[in-house]
């Protein structure tokens, strides 16, 4: 399948990093590429009952997470400016023809992206991986 029809899914580093309390404001850039490590197997996994696999995961960085590199199973997009602005400008460009799945807990992004015809979920989609979240108490 090429890249032109693999559903995009687009995460917002900044907000899924910051949903997750585990001191991640003391490394932005490590807590960082711990996300997209965590990323590294939703490309070929897909994403069950939302997505299915392959996928073309691209992490929208921006600030002290600027610097993190991608992997060849997740691009990273530094944002220029506004992460927010740089997820709606790749929704609009890269998210033609093919399903996008914008993952955010901001409200006014996922208005922005949903009136782009995007779908959007909540970090705990993807992050922290099903095998190291907490148990509910």
């Amino acid at each position: 399948m090429s890249d032109e029809v693999r559903p995009l899914v687009v995460v917002d580093a900044a907000n899924v990093v910051g949903s997750v309390p585990d001191g991640w404001w003391r490394d932005r850039a490590g807590a960082t590429e711990r996300l997209r490590d965590a990323l590294a197997p939703i490309g070929a996994t897909g994403l069950p009952g939302i997505a299915d696999p392959p996928l073309d995961v691209v992490l929208v960085v921006e600030g002290a997470a600027k610097g993190v590199r991608g992997t060849p199973e997740v691009r990273v997009h530094p944002a220029s400016g506004s992460g927010d602005d740089a997820i709606v400008d790749l929704v609009r460009n890269d998210g033609q023809h093919r399903q996008v799945l914008v993952v955010t807990a901001d409200r006014g992004l996922r208005s922005r992206v949903r009136a782009l015809g995007a779908e959007v979920v909540g970090p705990r989609t993807v992050y922290p991986p099903v095998e190291r979240r907490p148990e509910p108490e």
